[in-house]
């Protein structure tokens, strides 16, 4: 079919099968493609473009070309719903400060590995305390929680770069704090 875009997606709004399926094929492998450079999961990413397809055939008929293209407003709508799917997926993050002041773990050594003393552990325990607060969180978010700095940027409502620096700053002082040589 060489109908335009807009021609497309009224043909989908109106529940057209010839049209709505020649909308779906113009336009899958890039809703998919953004979901899944989102996500990262082919299954999640299969979703979030199903559902897109579905909110563009419910919504079709309120598109107004003045405010961008079909492709543009369907890749928001797409955009959208992956984020909202990032952010469902991800587990509630426990407090750095509960994470701190528990115990660290001390278990048998895997072989050839070396073992940290109940001594060790606690010098690093001490160590951490006396890091300013928002240095410790900004670490413990990044090393226990796996979160990158731009996530913890968003999570504290800080600059990117005052997250970095938070996280080397805190790396340094502990390196100095525990006499970390490079040999």
């Amino acid at each position: 079919m060489g109908l335009s875009d807009e021609s497309l997606l009224a043909g989908l709004a109106s529940a057209d099968p010839d049209t709505a399926a020649a909308f779906v094929r113009r336009f899958q492998g890039r809703v998919f493609g953004l979901a899944y450079a989102i996500l990262g999961d082919r299954e999640a990413a299969t979703e979030v473009a199903q559902e897109a397809f579905i909110r563009a055939w419910r919504h079709g008929a309120v598109y107004d070309a003045r405010r961008g293209t079909v492709a543009t407003w369907l890749l928001t709508i797409t955009r959208n719903l992956a984020v909202d799917a990032v952010r469902l997926r991800r587990t509630v993050p426990v407090d750095p400060m509960v994470l701190s002041a528990l115990q660290l773990p001390s278990t048998e050594p895997a072989p050839g590995e070396e073992l940290t003393s109940p001594a060790e552990l606690d010098r690093l325990r001490r160590a951490l305390d006396r890091l300013p607060a928002a240095q410790r969180r900004c670490l413990l978010l990044s090393l226990f929680h796996g979160l990158s700095g731009r996530e913890i940027s968003e999570l504290d409502g800080v600059p990117l770069g005052t997250v970095k620096t938070r996280i080397r700053t805190a790396l340094v002082t502990l390196r100095s704090a525990l006499e970390v040589r490079d040999d």
